[in-house]
Formats: structure tokens, C-alpha cells, sequence
């Protein structure tokens, strides 16, 4: 349905965005992840049509984006990161304003006001000043508006920031349902790997402006099928023990967990009685240990070197 092709950005010289390859199927819904400064947002913006690239091309259903925007916008619908409502206004007067500018027709204006505000679950606050709104139903609202002309895809940049864990999951729901019932196609970016694992039936993962893995939550995790991943409990840490480990040969990652450490090691190597001797050496006690299965998150970071909050 959509794709991009080769999609390049640089600001002042400098690339920020790289030979981006990407596609979505009609009714998917793709995760793109990535840690602050790799380039999703610059990418989705150009997806989008609000940022011009360097160099390639998007295209919808095979004809280019670049070259002439306007049938994408009338079948996309875009949630910003940031809150692009007008606080003194009402959340039904935000839906006025943004249904006028997607050219929802006049005589179905109105129901399709009712119809989203029902859908986000505030129909009952539709009179109240969007400033007297909490964070997670200002989220909500800012989902609405871009949803007032029935998008057939719809682009989510970190929909859930700064939310509570109630408005969290219901946008959550909401979005899996336009996803599943109305067979919206859906680009989701998430600081959330949770997120992500739930909604989306693939996932790109980008860092340093390129795509560097694809694929569905199996193929990615396949992997690390040559590596087993440990979650160590300690009594203390400190930095020249988690050095030590980390400079084991067979040892491929090592993530600090709060109360211990993750490693990710080589299949089958025996690094338990290496772990015991280090620890020992640091004076440092182990409490509990076990194998877990991978993660999206540890594909993460295996593939990064650091986590998605970074």
C-alpha cells in the first residue's frame, strides 16, 4: 500500500535519515523503533509529506508521494508527538477545526464529531476546555482529530508519552481495534517495546538514521537463536565487575536490570562458573540466577548496544 524507496535526509550536510527501505500492507500494523536521535521522526515526516527528502521516493499504491502529495493526505492521518491541540478551545470545537481541514463533508461533520468522541471515550467531556483535561485525554483527542475522516492509514509518533497507565491502555485498545475492525493500516514508533510487541505484526528497527533489522516478532528474535540470555541477581554492583563480564569472549551483551544484570552470552558456552569466580574476586554476592528466553528488547539491544530509552 505504501512504501518508501531509498528515503535519504540530511540537514546542513549531515545525513540523519539513510537509504531508508520500509512497506506497508493494507490493514498491517508495523512497529519502527528506535532510541532518541535515529531518525524516526524525520522519516515519518516525510512519509507523511511534511518534510521533503534529499534523495528517493515514497510511493502509494505504486505512484510517487513526493511528487504529488495530495492523495495520501486524503487517506492518512497523522498523531504528532507532541499535543497539536488548541487548549482554549473545546475538545468538540478541536474536532470542528480539524475535520473543516480534512474536508470532512459539512452534513457529516457533526456525526463524525460524536462518532470519534465516542470511539476515544470522551463524548461526555466534548464541552470542556481541552486546558482542563488531563495528559492521557489530551492524547486521547489528539489521536481524534486526525481519525474524524475515516484515514486509511493512520502514523502514531510515541502516542503514550507521559500518560497514565489507564489512558495507556485504552489507546492501545482503541488503536488494535481501528487496526483489526476498520482494517486501518498502521506506523507505530514507541519508547515502549511493549507497545510495539502488542500491536504490531512486524517491526523495523532503526539507529543512527538507518534500518538496521525487519521482520515479524519471530524473525527478529530468531536472531539470537545462537545466544542464551541470563538474568543474574546481586547484592551489589559495581562498574569493574560488570567490565569483567563484559570482556568474557563469549559474552555479547550485558544490560544492568536494578537489582542485578542481563547478559546475553554464546549458545551453550558455560559462563556460570566464569560469573562465580569474577564475583568472587569483587567481593560481590550472587543471590539468583536464570536462563530466560530473548526478548524484542534484547534483540534491541543487541543490535544497538543500548536500550530503547537511551
Amino acid at each position: 500500500m505504501i512504501e518508501t524507496i531509498q528515503l535519504s535526509k540530511a540537514f546542513k550536510g549531515k545525513t540523519v535519515v539513510e537509504d531508508v527501505d520500509l512497506y506497508l500492507d493494507k490493514g498491517e500494523s508495523v512497529g519502527l523503533l528506535g532510541p532518541n536521535g535515529a531518525g524516526k521522526s524525520t522519516t515519518i515526516s516525510m512519509i507523511s509529506s511534511l518534510l521533503k527528502p534529499t534523495s528517493g521516493d515514497v510511493k502509494l499504491d505504486g505512484k510517487s508521494v513526493i511528487s504529488d502529495p495530495g492523495n495520501l493526505r486524503k487517506v492518512l492521518g497523522v498523531v504528532p508527538q507532541e499535543i497539536a491541540l488548541y487548549q482554549e478551545l473545546t475538545a468538540h470545537e478541536n474536532l470542528k477545526f480539524f475535520g473543516r481541514i480534512y474536508r470532512v463533508p459539512k452534513d457529516q461533520l457533526e456525526s463524525r464529531i460524536q462518532e470519534t468522541l465516542e470511539l476515544v471515550g470522551l463524548k461526555d467531556r466534548q464541552k470542556d476546555l481541552i486546558k482542563t483535561f488531563s495528559g492521557g485525554m489530551k492524547r486521547r483527542i489528539n489521536i481524534a482529530s486526525a481519525m474524524l475522516h475515516h484515514p486509511k492509514i493512520l502514523i502514531l509518533d510515541e502516542p503514550t508519552v507521559g500518560i497514565d497507565p489507564q489512558s495507556r491502555n485504552y489507546i492501545l485498545e482503541m488503536i488494535r481495534q481501528l487496526n483489526e475492525k476498520r482494517q486501518t493500516t498502521v506506523l507505530y514508533t514507541s519508547h515502549y517495546m511493549e507497545e510495539v510487541e502488542q500491536l504490531c505484526n512486524r517491526v523495523y528497527i532503526m539507529d543512527h538514521g538507518k534500518v538496521i533489522a525487519s521482520g515479524s516478532h519471530s524473525e527478529l528474535l530468531s536472531i539470537l537463536s545462537n545466544e542464551d540470555t541470563m538474568k543474574v541477581q546481586l547484592n551489589q554492583m559495581n562498574e569493574d565487575f560488570i567490565n569483567a563480564i563484559e570482556d568474557l569472549d563469549v559474552v555479547r551483551q550485558v544490560e544492568e536490570t536494578g537489582d542485578g544484570i542481563k547478559i546475553i552470552a554464546k549458545k551453550s558456552a558455560n559462563i556460570i562458573s566464569s560469573l562465580v569466580k569474577i564475583a568472587d574476586q569483587q567481593n560481590i554476592q550472587i543471590l539468583n540466577f536464570q536462563m530466560e528466553n530473548p526478548s524484542l528488547e534484547d534483540v534491541f539491544l543487541h543490535l544497538t548496544g543500548r536500550t530503547l530509552r537511551d
